[in-house]
């Protein structure tokens, strides 16, 4: 059999402050338990060491004002080319699965990116994602983000299209950062129902998630049928994370992933970092590697207080069921929209970068297409602590675009690199092509990013 991949990269060098949640102690733990369980030396697990992401793998995915190097410090190129040096295994045959165990995490960074929100610059998974589909030519792709935040940032560079299935359960957003992940979040009109959110109340255990996962998460799968499924692996749902509000245990997580039987994990949150974090972790390598871990129990374990409400498990029963009817409309209602709607469908969002102070306003539109999802532009404003403002337009090519859209879009893009646009910075992210350009408009210089 061939093994389980696993990579480590604790950022030694990176952290937002000395006493933050997301600093360097989150994974010292993990490597000591690793090392004494002696998980290394099993035959069952091969362990890879990371390297740099490039620039235009970051920019296959995100519009970063003012440059990459403002956003992603070599810390996040290392976790980012962590996660990519998983796919290379597993693309080549070398494992049958594969974990990276990064940081800085990165489900919140969004498409265009100004600072840190939510402890996310860059988004480790959709550079993941972008970069096996570009290379071996992967498309239809199945993310199940575990975090117990809503996966925000994955969710809206997925958002637009319809062969990426983003599944996030969570700790409800009306209780928990970042305040969204909703049933009503669906996808945007060329991709609707292909957002699944499926929000836990506070308090959830093993049995509700794994609930919602026997009736709805791996049905879900099941039908949408991807070549690949990735775990963007929070651990934050554990009983004793400080963050949060939940009840899951080491052995519930080990249950979930040898259920779901991900390809490859990247790891997102998890802040209980001495008393969590090492098991959680062991769990899931154990659970991917197909190594018994029945016996694996935190010091402080007590099964009286993991008891399920009945009316919670009523609740996601009747959750599970909306979800699955609205994933199994989505074609009609895709058709439907492009039918009825506008050469364009527009949007606009607020966003606020937490960790930096960031304000961003965005005006998106999409070009509604019968042959592909088409192009998107972003407009983007964003309103720095200290008063400054950035101005940045976007036009992101998908690399699955009909050839129409395709030259729509970059005409659209030199057009405003003629006349400025209105914005400090344009960029062009063609994905088809391979493409990523930079245009300052006030030095009036363009570049390519490579």
């Amino acid at each position: 059999m061939k093994p389980t991949g696993l990579l480590f990269f604790p950022a030694f060098d990176w952290a937002i402050s000395p006493s933050h949640p997301e600093r360097e102690e989150r994974l010292l733990y993990t490597r000591d338990q690793i090392f004494e369980e002696g998980i290394m030396d099993l035959p069952q697990v091969r362990e890879y060491q990371p390297r740099l992401a490039e620039a235009r793998d970051i920019a296959r995915v995100h519009f970063c004002v003012p440059s990459i190097k403002d956003i992603a410090s070599e810390a996040h190129l290392v976790a980012a080319g962590g996660s990519l040096v998983m796919a290379d295994a597993f693309a080549a045959g070398e494992i049958k699965n594969g974990f990276a165990i990064i940081r800085p995490p990165g489900h919140h960074a969004m498409t265009v990116a100004h600072g840190n929100r939510g402890f996310c610059n860059i988004n480790n998974e959709a550079i993941m994602i972008e970069y096996l589909r570009r290379k071996y030519g992967y498309r239809r792709i199945a993310i199940v983000d575990t975090d117990v935040h809503h996966g925000d940032g994955t969710q809206e560079i997925y958002y637009h299209d319809p062969d990426v299935l983003f599944i996030s359960f969570h700790q409800d957003g009306r209780t928990l950062y970042p305040g969204s992940g909703f049933v009503e979040e669906m996808g945007a009109p060329p991709a609707v129902g292909t957002t699944i959110n499926i929000p836990l109340a506070p308090y959830t255990t093993d049995e509700g998630i794994l609930y919602v996962l026997d009736r709805l998460i791996l049905p879900l799968l099941e039908e949408f049928k991807p070549e690949l499924v990735v775990n963007s692996a929070g651990q934050d749902n554990h009983y004793s994370d400080p963050l949060a509000n939940m009840r899951f245990t080491a052995t519930g997580y080990a249950e979930l992933n040898r259920r779901l039987a991900p390809d490859l994990a990247v790891l997102e949150g998890g802040y209980s970092v001495e008393t969590a974090l090492p098991y959680i972790n062991l769990a899931l390598i154990m659970a991917m590697a197909g190594i018994d871990s029945s016996n694996m129990r935190e010091p402080d374990y007590d099964p009286a207080a993991f008891k399920e409400d009945p009316g919670n498990l009523a609740r996601l029963d009747r959750i599970a069921a909306l979800q699955l009817e609205n994933f199994r409309r989505r074609e009609d209602e895709r058709a439907a929209a492009i039918k009825k709607g506008p050469p364009f469908y527009s949007t606009t969002r607020q966003i606020y970068y937490d960790t930096d102070h960031i304000r961003e306003s965005q005006q998106i539109k999409q070009r509604l297409c019968p042959n592909c999802c088409s192009y998107r532009v972003i407009a983007s404003a964003a309103v720095h602590a200290y008063g400054q403002i950035s101005r940045a337009l976007c036009f992101s090519i998908p690399l699955y675009c009909c050839s129409a859209c395709r030259e729509e879009a970059r005409d659209a893009y030199r057009q405003a690199v003629q006349e400025g646009g209105g914005a400090d910075y344009i960029y062009l992210q063609d994905r088809a092509a391979d493409d990523y350009r930079r245009f300052d408009s006030r030095g009036d210089t363009e570049e390519t990013i490579n």
